[in-house]
């Protein structure tokens, strides 16, 4: 039987990508056998803010990458050493590729597997320095330690139904939920979410379900916080001058948060009369001001070793100036880096399928076409306030 023809959105250079004819995937690792691995036939795959730090050429990635890696799909063929999925189950796939032998991943930390890189711990589908897999924006993908990795949902028709939001379990809803949790989220929290593109969104709903007394969302795009305000949150324009303490005082009659969550990461940019100049530490040092003492801050933002179009030479190698004395100080706990998709899927699977949460409303999804990614990718760059979701095989675009 011959293989399907298979196509995948590719970086072309700072500002381009392109989709374009690539190989249809093997059960191949080089030049030997990935037994315990899946091809998927790609249901959806979206936009993430991450890929879009390669787009600007943010980072060292080189041209020719396939971009993608938040993917649902169906198995279409599995290896021999494959026992707990079967062709046609439908499944979401964790952007973090995990081996599930090494000691971070028996220890939860699937998001610094030490096998699956050899250059770094931890490692991501179409992305720089995360391994060189073969990314997900695309027809078909390949996905190794299947039985390990996927999330398998319990009924197809009923997955199709839930499609829009179920796509968000392979990295914005567990990223969003993972910063919250890291910040210490619980009932009767206030909470202060940095960003309010889909991750910063996504973080507003997980502290909404985690139980927060009072979410509050900044960012400098209306549309967005407009976004924010349609499922409850209260938000803070950042383009307009004066101190946040001052503005959470008007909001909440108290000058700090309980839990600061960083949904922007290296390409922040400053506040007021400074929002056109970027300032990388400005959302860090904001963090240890207006959180409590005894407060934390997660970091599901990005930051990285590499940024070639920064604007001064510390930053362009990760070093940023931060008041870290501030928060030593205050006794603040910061927890950085990849969330660990599956210490959170299958919950907040169950989140969705028993319809305790609406994901997609409140990232507001656009479901788009494959061969529509280069818009997509223009109109996210533009600040759009939706969360763009590809359907390479016309499924689910009306």
């Amino acid at each position: 039987m011959s293989q399907p023809s298979n196509r995948g959105v590719v970086y072309k250079g700072p500002g381009k990508v392109a989709v374009e004819s690539i190989p249809f995937p093997e059960l191949a690792l080089g030049d030997r056998k990935c037994n315990h691995g899946v091809i998927l036939k790609v249901l959806t795959t979206n936009i993430c803010g991450s890929d879009q730090h390669m787009v600007r050429g943010r980072t060292t990635a080189q041209e020719g990458l396939v971009l993608g890696h938040e993917i649902t799909g169906i198995v279409l063929e599995k290896g021999g050493d494959v026992e707990f999925l079967n062709v046609g189950d439908i499944v979401s796939v964790p952007f973090n590729i995990a081996c599930g032998r090494c000691r971070n991943c028996k220890a939860g930390m699937t998001g610094i597997c030490l096998n699956v890189n050899g250059d770094r711990a931890g490692a991501a589908y179409g992305y720089v320095d995360m391994g060189g897999w073969v990314g997900g924006q695309s027809d078909y993908v390949m996905v190794p330690y299947a039985d390990f990795n996927l999330l398998k949902f319990p009924d197809a028709d009923q997955a199709k139904e839930k499609i829009q939001d179920l796509t968000l379990l392979s990295d914005i809803f567990p990223t969003g939920f993972h910063g919250c949790v890291t910040a210490g989220v619980g009932p009767g929290s206030t909470v202060y979410i940095a960003g309010a593109g889909p991750v910063g969104l996504a973080a507003a709903v997980s502290a909404q379900l985690l139980g927060a007394a009072c979410v509050i969302v900044g960012d400098m795009i209306e549309d967005r916080l407009a976004q924010a305000r349609s499922f409850g949150c209260e938000t803070i324009d950042l383009r307009e001058e004066g101190d946040m303490e001052d503005k959470l005082e008007v909001i909440l009659g108290e000058r700090e948060v309980d839990a600061f969550v960083d949904c922007v990461g290296f390409e922040a940019h400053g506040c007021g009369c400074n929002a056109g100049k970027e300032a990388p530490a400005t959302v860090l040092n904001s963090a240890m001001t207006i959180t409590r003492a005894g407060g934390q801050i997660g970091i599901p933002g990005l930051y990285v070793t590499d940024d070639p179009g920064a604007e001064d030479e510390e930053a362009k190698v990760g070093a940023l100036s931060m008041r870290f004395g501030l928060g030593w100080a205050k006794s603040h706990s910061l927890h950085t880096g990849q969330c660990p998709v599956m210490k959170y899927h299958r919950a907040l699977m169950q989140a969705i399928l028993f319809d305790k949460v609406k994901i997609a409303d409140a990232v507001n999804v656009q479901m788009i076409s494959l061969d529509q990614a280069p818009q997509g990718y223009a109109d996210f760059d533009g600040g759009a306030a939706k969360k763009f979701v590809m359907d390479p095989h016309g499924e689910f675009v009306a």
